[in-house]
């Protein structure tokens, strides 16, 4: 429908040739939010390079729905521009979101767009279709394991490609959205091997929480009534068992949410509420130190991925992970992790006694940091993405001017 548009854009294209559209990356942390900064990191590194473009002046332009120009962004350097859109009306935010990205397609006619969620995946089409410019979709985890509304769903139809974490999510999304698997591209979490490393137990930490002489399990998670697929509830079930076997066990739960006090309060019921310790909200750069108190990190969850599995193992840490989920990909199939039925408490606490038994290859920590590493450092992530880039790059030059 726009094959006249080609030529325009081959010859007008000299301002950005990448954009990016976000919901939010800064004010709020999370999986997702790692994750998207962990792309920006390689995406710097790809363009010093001068390797994501044919021309390293062009700049990318970052589009942020929720996000305000007062907060801390690392990331605010040449080649990356940021506009953020934060209102306090959600509904004027999103027009003037959708107003500036317009202004920006319109006059800068970039080579592609990357929509970095599907709530934002149906504007991003009706932007990108009628000027002819392709676009990828990024996907996480259960926000696209089901069937779609028609708009979203005719979006990723109509996409040049689509991104995904993990095999998981790619397999769900497909089957639910009638898919083709070869549409999407696999670009997996990592972790920061320097910022989580192996080292001893802070007794300073210890004191705090109460932790001399125990073993210790431990989660990373939003304590969210809408999030009880992390498992919380589930390892506390489990305790009555491990302490049956291990009696100086304790659960060290870290995060924030409403669901707490109904946490708090089946610790109570099931008589180990002295077992449980909620610290709370911890800043990333704190995490560390609290992940070198675990004796095993314990998530029988549903993730999209679980960046968490990954900075456990990069601290030598053994994990256990639900066993129908993307954490597949972190544990490599049950190879660095266990695996188990993510509501089933009987389950989690004989995987635990085993952990604690540490007689399995999978406790070994330099092992497992090692093999961890090898799989899911920032390079792996900084390859995958130039593979990535270039492969947008050659679907764009396919592509453009044969958009319904």
């Amino acid at each position: 429908m726009l094959r006249g548009k080609t030529s325009w854009k081959q010859t007008t294209n000299t301002g950005s040739d990448h954009v990016f559209l976000f919901l939010e990356i800064f004010e709020r942390e999370g999986g997702i939010q790692s994750y998207v900064k962990d792309i920006f990191e390689s995406y710097l590194s790809i363009r010093h390079q001068g390797d994501a473009s044919s021309s390293a002046a062009k700049r990318a332009e970052i589009f942020l729905l929720r996000d305000s120009p007062e907060c801390t962004n690392p990331f605010a350097v040449h080649p990356l521009k940021f506009h953020y859109l934060k209102s306090k009306s959600p509904m004027l935010g999103r027009f003037k979101f959708a107003a500036a990205v317009w202004q920006c397609l319109w006059q800068k006619s970039p080579s592609h767009v990357f929509c970095g969620h599907i709530k934002l995946a149906s504007l991003t089409r009706l932007l990108c279709q009628p000027l002819g410019i392709p676009y990828t979709v990024i996907t996480y985890g259960k926000e696209v394991w089901e069937s779609l509304p028609h708009q979203q769903h005719k979006a990723l139809k109509t996409a040049t490609g689509i991104w995904t974490i993990s095999r998981y999510t790619r397999d769900r999304l497909c089957a639910a959205n009638d898919l083709d698997v070869e549409k999407v591209q696999l670009l997996p979490c990592v972790v920061d091997g320097d910022a989580f490393t192996p080292g001893p137990k802070s007794p300073e930490l210890i004191a705090e929480y109460g932790l001399g002489g125990a073993k210790v399990l431990m989660t990373v998670a939003r304590l969210w009534s809408g999030d009880i697929y992390k498992g919380v509830d589930v390892t506390i079930r489990a305790l009555p068992a491990i302490a049956a076997v291990f009696p100086d066990v304790k659960y060290l739960v870290i995060g924030r949410g409403d669901d707490q006090p109904r946490l708090a309060q089946l610790a109570q019921d099931l008589g180990v509420a002295e077992r449980v310790v909620f610290a709370g909200f911890i800043p990333t750069p704190a995490l560390v130190e609290h992940y070198r108190l675990a004796d095993a990190y314990v998530m029988p969850s549903q993730e999209g991925f679980g960046i968490v599995y990954l900075e456990a193992m990069a601290c030598g840490k053994p994990v256990l992970a639900g066993d129908a989920d993307g954490s597949a990909d972190p544990l490599q199939d049950g190879r660095l992790g266990w695996r188990v039925p993510h509501r089933n408490p009987a389950a989690v606490a004989q995987a635990c006694i085993e952990i604690f038994t540490g007689e399995d290859e999978r406790c070994n920590g330099q092992w497992l940091r090692q093999q961890c590493l090898s799989l899911f450092d920032q390079d792996a992530l900084t390859q995958r993405l130039k593979q990535l880039l270039n492969h947008a790059t050659a679907s764009s030059s396919s592509s453009v001017g044969n958009l319904d």
